[in-house]
Parts: C-alpha cells; sequence; structure tokens
C-alpha cells in the first residue's frame, strides 16, 4: 500500500503542478478559453489558487521524501480535497459535467493520500 500511495502522491504533484503553474504564471485572459470557470473569479483568485495547487504539489512529495516535518505531506492532501471540493461545487453550479468528473476523481485521489498518510501506512 506504500507503494500505490507513493504512486498516486506523485500522479497527484505532476497534475497540480502542471495545473499551478499555468494559473499562477498566464494572465487570466489567456486561460479562459481552456478553463471557463476563471470568468467567474478575479486575477489574483485564480493566481492564489494556482500559487496553492503549486504548494501542495510540493507538499505531496518533499516533506515525506526528506523525511522533514512528514506530517506537512497528509496535510498537503486534506487540503488539496478540500481544494477539490470547492472546486466541484464550482463546476457544478456552473453545469460543467466533464469538469465534476475530473475534479472528482482527483478529490478522491487526495483523500486516500491524506487517509493512508494520516492512519495506517503513515510516518
Amino acid at each position: 500500500m506504500n507503494v500505490f500511495l507513493w504512486i498516486v502522491q506523485a500522479v497527484l504533484a505532476a497534475m497540480f503542478v502542471t495545473a499551478g503553474l499555468m494559473k499562477a504564471t498566464q494572465p487570466k485572459d489567456k486561460l479562459a478559453p481552456r478553463l471557463p470557470w476563471v470568468q467567474d473569479f478575479s486575477p489574483a483568485t485564480v493566481r492564489f489558487i494556482g500559487v496553492m495547487e503549486l504548494l501542495g504539489a510540493i507538499g505531496l512529495i518533499l516533506p515525506a521524501a526528506t523525511g522533514v516535518a512528514p506530517i506537512l505531506t497528509p496535510i498537503a492532501a486534506t487540503g488539496l480535497a478540500v481544494m477539490m471540493a470547492l472546486a466541484v461545487a464550482t463546476h457544478v453550479r456552473r453545469k460543467e459535467p466533464s469538469g465534476v468528473a475530473f475534479t472528482a476523481v482527483l478529490f478522491l485521489l487526495a483523500a486516500i493520500v491524506a487517509w493512508g498518510r494520516f492512519g495506517p501506512y503513515g510516518w
């Protein structure tokens, strides 16, 4: 199970680094064609979401890999799960079923990591 959790952590980290960099570095106007939900948020909020995704991705890997404050790994997974729950709510409100499905999968994976690392497979 430990290997499975590491694989899920790596996949989530890759996804959130990619998404976070995109949201943190590109202007809102350039994001709007690919991410229509950004129209509902200010540029500062979109950038904040991107930075939080980047920090969450780092938190999924770095503390556990270095052994320095490994409790931060399940905390990062919990934070990402909360973000994805809020993202699901946004996609439901905007009537974007494909966004709901993809975001729900990310929520589930982050919740599995949080459960596993806080619980039986923690450090």
